[in-house]
């Protein structure tokens, strides 16, 4: 379950951040990372021969762990001239009778579409009417993005939805592996059944110290994250104008997306090409989905010198 230190902190973060109340008792589960309650959600709410709904573009993991797991994906298209969010009118016209689980994320991975409160909000009413429960993996709100905000920031949301947090991404804690997940009693309670099964908790020295990172201050988030990673955003944005790619200042998050040139057949002849010619790994879009074939994205979790050696290497190459 965690400690109750580790869980006041965590009900406090989402208090001071995102003006959402949640019981520590009850509605945190801590997790030895988010990634952690993808499984732990699926085993809870999707017996073999159900449906997800994933999104296209979108986390890999979320398609992997629900074939591992026998349900089937069904996917739903996000789509540039959307803004990469939800298309409900779509959404309405499917066969949603067998679906369980929708996974959304935003800010978006890989797209770097913030979050909206209207998508949040149509998201909550589509859970309700669908009987469908909806998870927000929600771990990329604090990466360049000066307005956080949560899924259950809407009225009811906890009733049908259900939100993970991750301190790898908002407190540069990778490899710790704490996350959390929120929603309401019950739905915890299924959780923890499940989590209570599988694995023993986090390791109370590392449940202590990210208790009193959750108490940080906001000029640390401004100056550990906001500014490191927009350094590093300024020199990926100069390697998409290199390579041809357009990509929209907007976005946010730890990575940058890029639409490729007409020229390229698809983003992995491009990637092919600066992985050869320059030496420097890009992901093409298609590992996504889709609707990522014709993208690249570019990680900013390199040091800043890192990436600037990239730009260097790709200059003198293409």
């Amino acid at each position: 379950m965690g400690t109750p230190e580790l869980r006041e902190a965590m009900a406090g973060f989402y208090q001071r951040w995102y003006g959402v109340e949640l019981d520590p008792k009850t509605e945190i589960q801590p997790l030895i990372g988010s990634k952690e309650g993808i499984l732990h959600v699926t085993l809870a709410f999707v017996n073999p021969g159900d449906q997800v709904l994933v999104p296209n573009p979108g986390y890999p993991t979320y398609t992997s762990l629900s074939k591992l797991l026998g349900a089937e994906v069904v996917n739903y298209d996000l789509r540039e001239d959307n803004g990469w969010q939800p298309d409900f009118e779509a959404l309405e016209q499917m066969d949603l009778s067998r679906v369980k689980l929708m996974w959304t994320n935003y800010p978006n991975m890989p797209t770097g579409a913030n979050a909206q409160m209207q998508t949040y909000e149509r998201l909550v009413r589509f859970a309700r009417e669908k009987g469908i429960v909806v998870v927000n993996d929600n771990p990329y709100s604090f990466i360049l993005n000066e307005h956080p905000i949560s899924l259950l920031q809407v009225p009811g949301a906890k009733d049908c939805c259900i939100e993970f947090n991750s301190m790898s991404k908002s407190h540069n804690m990778p490899g710790w592996r704490v996350g959390l997940c929120a929603t309401n009693a019950t739905f915890i309670s299924w959780i923890l059944k499940v989590k209570s099964n599988i694995d023993s908790g986090t390791f109370r020295g590392l449940q202590l110290a990210a208790a009193e990172a959750y108490r940080n201050a906001p000029e640390w988030h401004e100056q550990a994250n906001r500014a490191v990673y927009a350094a590093r955003r300024r020199h990926a944005e100069e390697i998409m104008r290199v390579l041809g790619c357009t990509c929209d200042p907007a976005q946010v998050g730890m990575f940058l997306w890029g639409k490729i040139p007409d020229k390229y057949k698809n983003a992995e002849e491009l990637t092919e090409r600066v992985l050869h010619e320059a030496r420097v790994f890009i992901t093409p879009g298609f590992i996504f989905g889709s609707n990522g074939e014709r993208y690249i994205r570019i990680s900013l979790c390199a040091k800043e010198e890192k990436i600037e050696q990239a730009l260097e290497r790709i200059k003198k190459a293409i």
